[in-house]
């Protein structure tokens, strides 16, 4: 199939057969099988190594906010690599203060704030479990303060990050895992009143933080409501606990402002103590991080008590850079709110019956499905050439490049559109 084609492959090619026959030989089989190997983008658009080209709505999950190959991340990321890629953390770099700096400003967060860098949304995340901990050390010195997160939240894989992610599935078989993690539904405020006041019974400790995304992305773009959220942060504030915001997936302008809990309609206008981030802030280079607001959480970290070899080195810092001030130069939160309100609209003006309601915010999406067939549609998608994604059997995640057009969504609108109903239950 030519390169230029814009539809996907019905069936797999020569190459991508070959390579993923290869693939399975030598990767552990933690992912499943690879829908294709991928060999370029540009732009909106990625090619696989038998020429076929697919308009992205996936991003690398929510990574690629500048698309594939944005010149301006290439020369960022190339002059640094020509000039220095790591130096280790026993020394800093000039891109790696100016990416802190950076971040603690569009945050707007208060003076004595702080920047944890790590490589990933799993190493902020563990990061800021550490910081409960450490914080939780000053409430009670018997180790025993807890961690309240969400039922169907999502944190990541590492252990620390798994024990505050909620799905018995990938939990299960791993633990016990860090002690003292508890859930409760979100939006069920009474739920969240009754840990609190739990404490000392049962030898319960007092509650160190609680940890949360404005839209929990893998339990299928739901957000949790701003009224929880806005009730979380008066009991933390109440009982000297941290909120902890985990904007991995929502921020780096994914929901057409810098973070999630910037945004009324999400968060009620709180302001968190501690925020994490990854996946979108270096346009596809490995980095995570936390911020904390304030002295007082940034100071329970001193040295020694965390680190990273790899993290925040100049490499990753000039990715940082290149895609914040990227975001900023083509106002890539205005086109994030744009395209985002043109998609929800546009896919419900199909009129497709497979498709009951949409939700989301700026470019975090999703469509509920009127059966569970979601991986089926998925497929579908793919064969024509648009990459979407089957978050759960009932629903597709849509989270494209912040760089999206007009044209992209009305390209992608074009084959949802024609997606059958009956296509086949997971």
């Amino acid at each position: 199939m030519n390169a230029n084609n814009t539809n996907g492959p019905e069936v797999l090619g020569p190459n991508d057969g070959k390579w993923l026959g290869e693939y399975s030989q030598v990767h552990m089989n933690v992912f499943g099988t690879p829908l294709r190997v991928m060999d370029h983008g540009e732009g909106t658009h990625v090619w696989d190594v038998d020429g076929n080209r697919y308009l992205d709505f996936l991003a690398g999950i929510a990574v690629n906010s500048l698309g594939y190959a944005h010149p301006a991340w290439v020369k960022a990321v190339s002059e640094q690599a020509a000039k220095v890629a790591h130096v280790s953390n026993y020394f800093a770099s000039e891109p790696q203060i100016e990416l802190a700096a950076k971040l603690i400003e569009l945050g707007g967060a208060p003076e004595g704030s702080r920047v944890y860098f790590g490589n990933s949304g799993a190493e902020g995340n563990e990061a800021a479990i550490k910081i409960a901990k450490l914080h939780g050390r000053t409430l009670t010195d018997d180790g025993s303060a807890r961690i309240i997160a969400l039922v169907n939240g999502f944190h990541g894989r590492t252990l620390g990050a798994l024990s505050a992610t909620w799905k018995p599935a990938i939990r299960e078989p791993f633990q016990p895992l860090v002690p003292n993690v508890e859930f409760v539904e979100a939006g069920n405020t009474e739920a969240l009143k009754d840990a609190f006041a739990s404490t000392g019974s049962d030898g319960k400790g007092p509650v160190a933080a609680v940890m949360m995304e404005l839209i929990q992305g893998e339990a299928g773009v739901r957000p949790v409501g701003a009224e929880f959220v806005k009730y979380a942060r008066e009991l933390c504030t109440e009982n000297n606990a941290l909120l902890i915001i985990d904007e991995v997936q929502t921020g780096i302008g994914r929901t057409g402002s810098w973070f999630a809990f910037q945004r009324e309609e999400l968060s009620g206008g709180i302001k968190p103590d501690v925020v994490t981030f990854a996946k979108g802030v270096a346009g596809g280079f490995p980095m995570g991080g936390m911020i904390a607001f304030g002295a007082k959480v940034a100071d329970l970290f001193t040295p020694g008590s965390h680190g990273s070899t790899f993290a925040g080195n100049p490499l990753g810092a000039a990715a940082g850079l290149a895609t914040l001030s990227t975001i900023e130069q083509e106002h890539l939160l205005a086109n994030a709110e744009a395209r985002g309100t043109q998609l929800r609209d546009g896919i419900m003006a199909t009129g497709n019956p497979l498709y009951e309601s949409v939700r989301g915010c700026g470019l975090l999406d999703a469509v509920q499905l009127s059966h569970p067939c979601a991986h089926a549609v998925m497929n579908w998608c793919l064969e024509r050439g648009l990459i979407v994604n089957a978050v759960r059997a009932d629903a597709l995640r849509f989270a494209p490049p912040l760089i999206v057009s007009e044209s992209d969504v009305e390209e992608a609108l074009a084959i949802l559109k024609d997606v059958p109903v009956d296509l086949p239950d997971d």
